[in-house]
C-alpha cells in the first residue's frame, strides 16, 4: 500500500499476536539502519518478535522494489513504530462456577522504508526542524548527507548524478547554517 502524501513504502500489520513492549524492544534496534543491517539484525536477534518484524520488513522492501523501482540495496528504515492494538479477552473455567480472565494483547507495527538517496527528504527534516532550530538535529542530517556521498563515492554512480548531489547537499548545509 502507498499513500500519496507520505515519503517512501510502506507495510503495515495489525493483529499481531505480540506484547507492545517486546515488539518495541526489537523495533528499536532497526530503526534508522540500512535494509540489510535490519535483515541481519532481525535474523540474529534471539526474541519471538523479530519473526513477524522480519516479515513486514521485506514487505515493506518487496513493496519500495515493485512500486518505485528501487533496488533493495539502497532503501534506509526512516520510520518504525509500534501501537497497541485490540485486547481479545478470554475466560478460563475455574473451580466452583469461577471464572478467570485471560487477555492476549497484540499491537500494530509500520515499517516505512526511503530511498537513501533522495535529497528531498532529507531537506524537508532539515527545514522542518530548522523552524525549531535544533540545531543537534540539523547536524545529524548534514553527516547522514555526508555518509551518502560517501558511499556514492566508493560505489559506481555516473559521475553527473554524484556531482548533482554533492551540489544540493552544500547548498542545504547553507541554508540549514543561515
Amino acid at each position: 500500500m502507498r499513500k500519496n502524501n507520505k515519503v517512501g513504502e510502506y507495510a503495515y500489520s495489525q493483529h499481531t499476536r505480540l506484547s507492545v513492549n517486546k515488539a518495541r524492544r526489537v523495533i528499536d534496534q532497526i530503526r534508522g539502519r540500512s535494509y540489510d543491517e535490519a535483515l541481519q539484525i532481525l535474523g540474529l536477534m534471539p526474541y519471538r518478535a523479530c519473526e513477524p518484524i522480519l516479515k513486514l520488513v521485506s514487505s515493506a522492501a518487496d513493496n519500495a522494489s515493485h512500486n518505485m523501482k528501487i533496488k533493495k540495496k539502497k532503501l534506509v528504515i526512516s520510520k518504525a513504530e509500534v501501537n497497541r492494538g485490540t485486547i481479545r479477552k478470554k475466560l478460563k473455567p475455574r473451580a466452583r462456577g469461577h471464572s478467570y480472565p485471560i487477555k492476549r494483547t497484540t499491537c500494530r507495527i509500520t515499517i516505512v522504508l526511503i530511498d537513501i538517496f533522495d535529497i528531498r527528504v532529507w531537506k524537508k527534516r532539515v527545514k522542518s526542524n530548522a523552524a525549531g532550530q535544533n540545531l543537534l538535529t540539523i547536524l545529524s542530517v548534514v553527516f547522514l548527507i555526508l555518509e551518502t556521498i560517501e558511499i556514492l563515492k566508493n560505489s559506481d554512480f555516473d559521475d553527473i548524478y554524484y556531482q548533482n548531489i554533492e551540489k544540493n547537499c552544500i547548498n542545504m548545509e547553507k541554508d540549514s547554517i543561515n
